[in-house]
């Protein structure tokens, strides 16, 4: 295998948590190839230009800012500009032409770190989905900044448009992907009615990407399942069964899905709902924050992100405990602060790693569904 690294110019908005989430993005799509593909790409951020907006008409950005961004291409040779934004066609095909670069936008990253990560059919189902959304938007203005590509050759193709085949086609692929997605559906709901049959209680672990979800999940079901600090390490969901204490045996479900991210577009959601709602029809839901986080601004935002989903999503908030994870080392004095300035009473606070307030999980855990008369049944 060959080492060969992609050299970028990110460009992003001059906010550290909007700044430092998109290099974080960067860096996980660089760890995404570097695992998956034949020839190990890295990415190598060389170059971060801010500007305060990213919705210019022609290019996204700016055309001062524009300008410069291609005379540092020239001069550094740079392979590739990183925009933290939504772009249009036409704007990614204005700041190519001008820079002779290939250019790719902040969703486009998201579902490239999507695509080769997902592990399981109905994931990457899910990320098909988001990626014709993704796409048919384009397809029209595609055609107009492509020569050529208007009317349709051969035997009955006077007067139809290639865009209008594309388009048919992607709509076609797009029903299809959804009866597809439906029968998973189906297949979890008759899964879940067994489980209501058999009285098992559910708890759902929810939170930020890298907010330390899968390493609880792995600590209490002595599974195996990859963690890291890159973000989208989990696409899909994962249940596995749980004792909560040992004096009588008592058991739950235990789900593992994936995480939230700031400026998720609505699409992308849509395609992860199916997924996403199992896990919010749990008795319990666990909201996990990263309180190791320097920034009590970066942990605020990544809170308010979390609910935005979740209410989105019209979730119960009574079943929501939140949880404050990575506290190993973060003095008492800080976690009463992220505490006060989240407005949580009485938060739970763990650490996988050291195995801090793990008891006191399991207690609150049995002793809310308890309230709830949810019966909790032995192994």
């Amino acid at each position: 295998m060959s080492n060969s690294t992609i050299r970028v110019i990110l460009v992003a908005y001059p906010d550290s948590f909007r700044l430092d989430e998109a290099k974080s993005l960067v860096e996980s799509a660089a760890q995404t190839n570097t695992r998956t593909a034949s020839t190990i790409h890295g990415y190598q951020i060389i170059k971060t230009f801010t500007q305060k907006y990213l919705n210019h008409s022609k290019y996204g950005i700016g055309s001062g800012k524009a300008e410069e961004i291609k005379e540092f291409v020239r001069e550094s040779k740079s392979d590739k500009i990183i925009v933290d934004e939504h772009l249009t066609s036409r704007q990614i095909h204005n700041l190519e032409n001008l820079t002779h670069v290939p250019v790719i936008d902040r969703e486009r990253l998201i579902l490239d770190i999507f695509n080769s990560r997902a592990t399981t059919t109905e994931a990457k189902l899910q990320i098909e989905l988001a990626e014709i959304k993704y796409e048919m938007p384009r397809v029209r203005e595609n055609a107009k900044l492509t020569p050529g590509s208007r009317e349709r050759p051969g035997k009955g193709g006077m007067g139809e448009f290639s865009v209008d085949v594309k388009f048919r086609d992607l709509k076609r692929q797009m029903s299809f992907i959804k009866e597809k997605l439906e029968d998973a559906k189906r297949k979890r709901h008759l899964y879940q009615q067994q489980r209501v049959k058999t009285g098992m209680p559910v708890v759902s672990l929810l939170g930020y990407t890298s907010s330390g979800k899968t390493t609880l999940f792995n600590l209490l079901t002595n599974e195996n399942k990859e963690t890291s600090s890159s973000l989208f390490t989990t696409l899909s969901t994962t249940t596995r069964s749980l004792r909560l204490y040992d004096r009588n045996d008592a058991v739950v479900l235990l789900t593992d899905t994936i995480g939230f991210i700031s400026r998720l577009p609505a699409y992308m959601i849509d395609a992860f709902k199916s997924t996403l709602e199992e896990s919010l029809a749990a008795d319990l839901i666990l909201l996990f924050i990263d309180c190791s986080e320097e920034e009590i601004e970066h942990i605020r935002r990544k809170y308010s992100s979390c609910w935005d989903v979740l209410d989105e999503l019209k979730v119960d908030r009574s079943k929501v405990f939140v949880i404050l994870s990575k506290s190993d080392g973060i003095p008492a004095e800080r976690i009463d602060e992220i505490a006060n300035d989240l407005q949580i009473s009485d938060p739970i606070v763990i650490s996988s790693k050291t195995g801090y307030g793990i008891h006191k999980l399991k207690k609150m855990m049995a002793n809310h569904l308890i309230r709830l008369a949810i019966s909790i049944p032995n192994s």
